[in-house]
């Protein structure tokens, strides 16, 4: 009922924003990322909905579209000092006391006040604000952090000055990211927008080089990376936790659980039962992206229930046999003693693996890939703000498919670019519009902006997929700026049902992300996406309430925002090495349930970039049922190996199947219950018993 009445009486909803002090960070690569534009758009915003905003500082730069957003607002004056016979303006802290708004706009949080200011530096006068009840809304670029500031330096050339420590971050309400692509930096330098014409050629020399922002956007996005902590079920938690109990061999292990860890987009963490000041092993978590925990002390001997994490990682012996033995509550990974040595004998081809090889040749276009948590985001409406800015820059670009939803503020950005007709399909008495692949083809922009990459195209078009009319655009030389919602990509499928509990069943491959040029991250907070949903932004009013206690629950969005932040580092990173894993093989019973291991062994294995077998042992060779039959031809249609086994010992049965396939790693399903008395030892504890070596255990689906 609250949530009712809050979204039935607006004045309510105004009434606990005016009252609930919040800090809002913008936080971005580089200079020219958009961060003053967003602080005056977001309150531009409030204050149309009845929300008194005060501008404190900004700085224009001298830029029209800046100050036109300026407008309406309210505008402190600022307070002006003599200093050496020179006259100074800075933000006056005082008067925005007085002022006393619901909202203070406050630019530039590095910059050091002037002589005779309450405070030394800026990011102060945002605590001060604060404390005394006033939501502030403010910006600076990443490098002036205090953990980032050393390593900024050293790709930047230069000291930084400025430094905000991180406690005023880990303490602000919202923490938004604002990624830009290099590439789009460096057309903002060279048109005179970040810095003086005369000044770009040294610029983009210097600090905006494309190895500098790549470097720093991966700062940016690790930062945000460590502040979304979403507060759910430890199975649903996106961190993995490894276990090194004393004599482990913990460089080795780190690196197994490291591989699996990144294919899961989960955080890593390492808990070493005996601590040292081994210089390898201390490399070994840097180079992995992990970071240490204390190894808990439990009363009866088991870490693992004193941490919250989706996966556990540990190597043979007794901890794993203990973990193994009962119910499985998350997944278990088991690092086996020796090194898997074991060769593959598929020759595995990826669905897509022939458009990655066309993409090496001359003449195909550019894919750029606006990548976000969910709907509402603003995927759309930062394609068309590009879309814009490309068209200014004399840039052929046009509208092939673009969706706005209804929405007011993404439908302004129509008008002013070239939009082409949709197909219209009509298949079972229902018409639907489609993106009309030949007339794209015949107009042949440079650019053309299509949307809704995962959308299943209607009955009797060419592809079934958007994402296939893509890559045949992207062949003919067309480059595509195009959006997408992280829950669509198949690999993800088990880890957003995880996470969320709905099962996403319109998908794509992973892969696109691998094919994409460019992988934009954009930013929205949970709170300001149900805010928007709210304020009937994302759907229509009767779907408002139901989307709020379902998939827009702030635990979802936190984790899926997560997701979409680990994906985007992903598809910016380096490619791994040769893998530890060389093939998996899953293990099935004669079970209609365990489809669901199969499509998780198949996303496993697509995101290791190996192959994978399906297993059934039986003691009768002739053994069949429907069961059987449906587990084989879903095995078959995820490009899967089918291995039938025959053995009286179904554990050794299965590791026998597995040396015989090549696969160095064997995926089970773990108990469901506690074993009741005289039931007998899980079948996980069988496997480790007869001698298998890495072993991951899953948990039942959900």
């Amino acid at each position: 009922m609250e949530r009712e009445s809050v979204r039935d009486k607006p004045e309510l909803l105004l009434r606990q924003l005016a009252s609930s002090t919040r800090l809002t960070v913008y936080l971005s690569a580089a200079s020219g990322s958009g961060k003053t534009r967003r602080l005056l758009t977001e309150a531009r915003e409030l204050s149309a909905r009845g929300v008194r905003v005060l501008i404190g500082w900004i700085e224009t730069k001298d830029r029209p579209n800046l100050a036109e957003l300026c407008d309406g607002l309210g505008k402190l004056p600022p307070r002006n000092v003599e200093i050496g016979g020179g006259r100074f303006a800075d933000f006056d802290l005082a008067a925005a006391l007085a002022a006393k708004p619901d909202v203070i706009v406050l630019d530039e949080l590095p910059h050091t006040n002037i002589p005779g200011s309450l405070y030394a530096k800026r990011w102060q006068d945002a605590n001060a604000l604060r404390a005394a009840g006033i939501s502030v809304m403010t910006a600076f670029n990443v490098q002036h952090l205090e953990s980032v500031a050393p390593t900024a330096e050293r790709l930047l050339g230069f000291p930084i000055r400025e430094i905000i420590p991180d406690s005023f971050l880990s303490g602000a309400d919202e923490v938004i990211a604002l990624d830009v692509s290099p590439e789009q930096l460096a057309e903002r330098v060279r048109a005179g927008l970040i810095v003086r014409p005369e000044d770009a050629d040294a610029a983009l020399s210097g600090p905006f080089r494309p190895a500098t922002l790549r470097a720093l956007r991966e700062l940016l996005m690790r930062t945000i990376d460590e502040l979304t902590i979403p507060a759910v079920e430890a199975r649903r938690v996106s961190t993995a936790v490894l276990f090194a109990p004393s004599g482990a061999d913990v460089q080795r292990v780190i690196r197994r659980a490291s591989e699996v860890a990144n294919a899961l987009d989960l955080a890593l963490e390492v808990a070493v039962e005996r601590q040292s000041e081994n210089d390898g092993v201390q490399r070994t978590v840097r180079e992995a992206g992990a970071q240490f925990i204390a190894w808990p002390r439990t009363p009866d001997g088991r870490p693992t229930d004193a941490v919250s994490a989706s996966l556990v990682v540990v190597p043979h012996g007794l901890l794993a046999d203990r973990l193994v033995a009962g119910a499985i509550d998350r997944d278990i990974f088991v690092v086996g003693q020796e090194p898997t040595v074991a060769q593959s004998s598929a020759f595995d081809i990826h669905p897509l693996a022939q458009t990655a090889g066309d993409r090496m040749r001359v003449g195909y276009g550019r894919l750029t890939i606006y990548l976000g948590a969910s709907a509402g985001c603003g995927k759309t409406y930062s394609m068309l703000d590009r879309a814009h800015e490309l068209a200014a820059a004399g840039v052929d670009v046009v509208g092939a498919f673009v969706e706005t939803h209804g929405r007011k503020e993404t439908a302004a950005l129509i008008p002013g670019l070239e939009m082409l007709p949709r197909k219209s399909i009509e298949s079972g008495g229902i018409r639907r519009e489609e993106l009309d692949v030949d007339a794209l083809l015949k107009r042949m922009p440079t650019v053309a902006l299509i949307d809704e990459l995962a959308h299943t195209n209607a009955p009797g078009s060419i592809f079934s997929k958007r994402y296939e009319d893509v890559l045949s655009v992207l062949r003919s030389g067309i480059s595509v700026v195009t959006t997408l919602n992280i829950q669509h990509l198949e690999g993800l499928g088990e880890a957003v049902a995880r996470l969320t509990g709905v099962r996403v069943r319109e998908t794509l491959p992973d892969r696109i992300l691998d094919l994409a040029d460019e992988v934009i991250f954009i930013d929205c907070p949970p709170d300001l996406l149900r805010e928007r949903l709210r304020a009937g932004k994302i759907y229509p009013p009767d779907r408002i309430d139901r989307a709020l206690s379902n998939f827009f629950r702030p635990e979802n969005l936190a984790a899926l925002r997560e997701l979409a932040l680990r994906e985007s580092i992903r598809a910016r990173g380096k490619r791994p090495g040769q893998s530890a894993i060389v093939r998996l093989i899953v293990g099935v019973a004669d079970r209609e349930r365990d489809g669901s291991l199969i499509r998780r062994c198949a996303a496993l294995a697509g995101r290791l970039e190996v192959g994978f077998s399906v297993a059934h042992v039986a003691r009768n060779a002739g053994h069949a049922s429907d069961a059987l039959t449906e587990l084989r031809t879903l095995c078959r249609d995820l490009r899967g190996r089918w291995v039938q086994q025959t053995a009286d010992d179904t554990a050794r049965g299965l590791i026998e199947a597995a040396a015989a396939d090549g696969a160095t790693t064997i995926m089970i399903e773990g108990a469901r219950t506690r074993p009741k008395l005289f039931s007998g030892p899980s079948f996980a504890r069988r496997l480790l018993k007869a001698g298998v070596q890495d072993m991951l255990v899953l948990t039942a689906p959900l």
